[in-house]
């Protein structure tokens, strides 16, 4: 699971995963349609549902269905591990002169930044006024220090495949976090808990989830989408042939 996955991925090969009975089927497109028509709360429950189910369906169906917070779950590994505040890690290195290693209590504790900012996915859909709060990216570039060769920034995943990279001037725009929370509470294994990229300014794939590594690097390195035809530079309505409302 992560952030986006374009409508059409040019020369890919469908995934395959266990067939799925008429009776699953009507049930969960039964529950996408609930979620339009009840109250908020049971809204809340079945994003979460969504979301957990999203993780463990290699059909990639769930992903399809809408929801009542309005976000979308898309799969390019068939299961991600979750990861505790007790075991979670996230390192900075490469071209720097003092790599760290920071525990989800070390990122609580330092200044945190909140936005508040529309979600703007590169398929079409928009989730208007959504909070982030974390820690500003150029800080912990500051920390580390980053030597004269660097000139960009990669981003691993602790999925085990998906990447994203920045240069290093969008790296340190006081509108790219390293997020620990979304909509006012703790991220959730299934937004890209316990930590993700966010990138105001971008379409939402750039917005790495169950980030894992900071490395800086001397050029930029296409992330997952973009070897499979994003455009690298994602800013919302001035890339990838779209032109939707700024969202930064």
């Amino acid at each position: 699971m992560n952030p986006e996955q374009p409508a059409d991925p040019p020369d890919e090969p469908p995934a395959q995963g266990k067939p799925i009975g008429r009776r699953v089927l009507l049930g969960t497109l039964g529950l996408g349609a609930l979620g339009v028509l009840t109250a908020p709360t049971l809204q809340r429950g079945l994003e979460a549902f969504l979301g957990n189910a999203a993780d463990k369906d290699p059909t990639g169906l769930t992903g399809l269905l809408p929801n009542g917070g309005g976000f979308r779950y898309y799969s390019v590994t068939s299961s991600v591990p979750h990861k505790s505040a007790e075991d979670y890690r996230l390192t900075v290195d490469g071209l720097v002169h003092r790599p760290t290693t920071y525990t989800l209590a070390d990122l609580r504790k330092l200044p945190q930044t909140r936005l508040v900012k529309d979600v703007q996915c590169v398929t079409g859909w928009r989730v208007p006024g959504t909070p982030f709060e974390g820690v500003r990216l150029s800080r912990l570039l500051d920390a580390v220090g980053v030597r004269p060769q660097g000139r960009a920034v990669r981003f691993t995943c602790f999925d085990g495949a998906y990447t994203e990279s920045l240069t290093l001037d969008q790296a340190r725009r006081s509108d790219v976090l390293v997020a620990l929370r979304m909509q006012d509470k703790d991220l959730g294994h299934s937004h890209g808990g316990p930590v993700r990229l966010y990138v105001a300014p971008m379409y939402f794939y750039k917005s790495a989830k169950w980030l894992s590594g900071i490395t800086v690097t001397d050029e930029v390195r296409p992330g997952y989408w973009e070897e499979r035809g994003y455009d690298v530079d994602a800013w919302v309505g001035r890339s990838n042939g779209r032109d939707d409302a700024p969202t930064s």
